[in-house]
């Protein structure tokens, strides 16, 4: 019974920072290169404040969780073993990605102003942009994973 809740807590928690990427990149991140400075700026800054906290705490304790479901996986069933490991993997590729290139990056922006903006803007901008997109897709191809193993730890 402690395993299927911690499947479903995990789960719940991996849906939802790849919700927050997905819907990101969906419906915003995708067009950034269309806008002003003034406005990238603008809309960067709010991006970063709504999504600081709650990402900061979700993330890490799926990540704990997909930990603690392979320390529980037994060696019964290799695949969900298998699928288990690969989207840990994929997911900590993605906070790797958050930590030490998209974090530096915000960190960057934040000192800027609509009145301020560098000359390089539109570069850090495009990094900011590529990897973002890769995080995006891997913890998308990490849920995969994760439903995989869930359906292969049950069939």
């Amino acid at each position: 019974m402690l395993r299927k809740i911690l499947l479903l807590i995990t789960g719940t928690l991996l849906v939802l920072v790849t919700g927050v990427f997905w819907g990101t990149w969906f419906s915003l991140s995708r067009t950034m290169y269309t806008f002003p400075a003034e406005t990238f700026v603008v809309i960067g800054k709010a991006i970063m404040q709504n999504v600081a906290v709650g990402m900061s705490i979700m993330m890490p304790l799926g990540i704990l969780g997909l930990v603690l479901l392979l320390l529980m996986a037994g060696k019964r069933k290799k695949a969900h073993t298998y699928w288990l490991l690969s989207s840990l993997i994929l997911f900590v590729v993605a906070l790797v990605i958050t930590l030490f290139i998209l974090l530096p990056i915000d960190n960057q922006i934040k000192t800027w102003t609509p009145t301020f903006i560098p000359s390089d803007w539109q570069a850090v901008r495009d990094r900011w942009q590529f990897y973002h997109t890769n995080r995006t897709f891997l913890a998308l191809a990490g849920m995969i994973c994760f439903l995989m193993a869930a359906i292969k730890r049950y069939s």
